[in-house]
């Protein structure tokens, strides 16, 4: 089973919602989904919220390990991603010679603010977290103590490990960037990730591929007549 970990935040539950639909659909092994919603963590994650934090998320996701007693592996996502590939095929790239792995991008946001009004945060690794593979075990330092100690930099530029070494790599095609990365036909991603502002905003409703998310959420949304479910279930 792939335990999925994803980023939850009140001002977008329609992302989370779709996003785990998009997953659950094309997955060819069970998958266990944990929304990171902060309400359900007051006793591990309880520092105050920082003036560049534009998700409540930006912090609870290296509480994963944590959250896992530190065993086994888990998937963090954040929210505004949809998955058009099936999970298992990043799962079996699991390294475990590495404590996390994550898509390398070189990523220099263009603009000063996103959505929401959010002001836009430029440093080395931007990005990197927002799609982990955790190898738990070797992410021990990551207790609720330091993480809510430590500075955002420090959590994002995963100066909780030893070093880089210790960061593999995953395809880009399972981050991709969408109106940032180069583009590429539709049927080399894996992963769309709306990171500037998803079209379940009305300011980015005809952002890159916002046609596939809609369709993606009409698909979730729709439901058989009863009489058709009776007939499959007879």
């Amino acid at each position: 089973m792939i335990r999925i970990f994803i980023g939850y935040d009140p001002r977008e539950p329609a992302a989370y919602h779709v996003l785990c639909h998009s997953i659950l659909v094309r997955a060819s092994i069970p998958v266990a989904f944990a929304p990171l919603a902060l309400g359900g963590l007051r006793e591990h994650l309880w520092r105050p919220r920082h003036p560049l934090q534009s998700t409540d998320f930006s912090f609870s996701r290296f509480l994963v390990p944590h959250l896992c007693g530190f065993e086994g592996w888990a998937l963090f996502m954040d929210c505004d991603m949809l998955v058009l590939r099936d999970i298992a095929e990043l799962w079996e790239m699991r390294d475990a010679e590495m404590a996390v792995q994550v898509v390398k991008h070189c990523h220099a946001p263009r603009e000063a603010r996103k959505f929401l009004g959010a002001e836009q945060t430029r440093y080395p690794m931007k990005n990197w977290s927002s799609l982990m593979m955790f190898n738990n075990s070797r992410c021990t330092r990551l207790s609720p103590g330091y993480v809510n100690d430590a500075s955002g930099l420090d959590l994002h530029q995963f100066r909780w490990l030893e070093g880089p070494h210790e960061i593999g790599g995953i395809p880009a095609a399972w981050n991709h960037l969408v109106d940032y990365a180069p583009p590429r036909p539709v049927e080399e991603i894996a992963n769309l990730h709306y990171t500037n502002g998803g079209p379940y905003f009305e300011d980015y409703a005809s952002c890159g591929h916002a046609d596939l998310w809609f369709a993606e959420r009409n698909r979730m949304l729709a439901c058989a007549s009863p009489k058709l479910a009776l007939s499959r279930a007879g």
